[in-house]
């Protein structure tokens, strides 16, 4: 299992009429294997995981394993605010076959002390599949507490943590609270200075649009090339900024609709952006030549 490089959080393409578009995923995934990515997280926060249907989440991670091939590792994201509806969801991700890992946001909304959250990553590793925990506060309301991933990281599933606060400093608390943990950017702007301090790569939004590129710059970084690496980051930071002007993934299906690539289709309570935003996501995409 590769826990390093660059990670594509895919989206889900939706069909004109709001159904899955499975024809359109099995076109995504495999650009990004043919682009060299080290990994696809299928159904995570950019897979628009709260508004698919439970049968929808087992079937996308299923299918976006079979297109894959084999190809990269892929991470499940079975994450949910009740322990029980996460451990049902990566209990079919292990059914099917062919999942690396899972992806374990933490619980939001009804915010868990320490203790809860502990339990709630205990129950889901003591499953089998790797965890990769995600700390995502400006989503959750709750930051993991690193007392809580030190005692996590005791567990033999417990692999990594995608670091998603927006805090470089955060790379450097968790590996000294727990060297043994991969740490892995969850910002695209944040991945190179994150990788200077220990991270191992990035679950990326941008390697939707941009794979082989950011998988460049990723890998430049972890070979010690900042020089390279940071004139990489300094072509796409715009792209990079202009991904998050709107909540995510509404930007990067936005785009990914303007390459052609899916429909500008999304379930509510999502929807698309407004005019001024696409206006500046467009004419940032075509000064990199991504559109006509």
């Amino acid at each position: 299992m590769n826990l390093s490089g660059t990670i594509t959080a895919l989206v889900t393409p939706f069909a004109r009429d709001g159904s899955v578009d499975y024809g359109a995923l099995r076109a995504l995934v495999e650009e990004q294997t043919a682009a060299g990515v080290d990994g696809i997280c299928s159904v995570g926060t950019s897979g628009e995981s709260p508004t698919l249907t439970h049968e929808e989440h087992h079937r996308v991670i299923e299918k976006t394993i079979e297109f894959a091939a084999g190809k990269c590792t892929i991470v499940a994201g079975t994450g949910a605010n009740s322990t029980a509806e996460a451990l049902s969801l990566t209990r079919a991700a292990i059914a099917c076959g062919g999942a690396d890992a899972c992806l374990q946001v933490t619980p939001y909304y009804n915010k868990p002390n320490p203790e809860g959250l502990y339990r709630h990553f205990m129950s889901v590793a003591d499953l089998g599949l790797p965890v990769i925990l995600y700390n995502v506060p400006g989503r959750t309301g709750r930051e993991i507490p690193l007392s809580v991933v030190k005692r996590l990281a005791a567990h033999p599933n417990v692999v990594a943590i995608k670091e998603a606060a927006g805090s470089v400093d955060r790379v450097s608390a968790v590996r000294d609270a727990a060297p043994g943990l991969t740490v892995l950017s969850g910002d695209d702007s944040l991945a190179l200075p994150m990788i200077a301090v220990g991270a191992a790569g990035v679950i990326s939004v941008a390697s939707n649009v941009i794979p082989r590129e950011m998988g460049d710059m990723v890998r430049k970084a972890l070979a010690g090339d900042f020089v390279g690496a940071r004139a990489l980051h300094e072509k796409y930071y715009r792209l990079f900024r202009d991904l998050f002007i709107d909540v995510n993934p509404v930007m990067v299906k936005e785009a990914l609709a303007a390459m052609g690539k899916c429909e500008r289709v999304f379930r509510l309570p999502l929807c698309e952006t407004d005019d001024a935003k696409l206006a500046q996501l467009k004419g940032t995409m075509k000064d990199l030549g991504l559109v006509g």
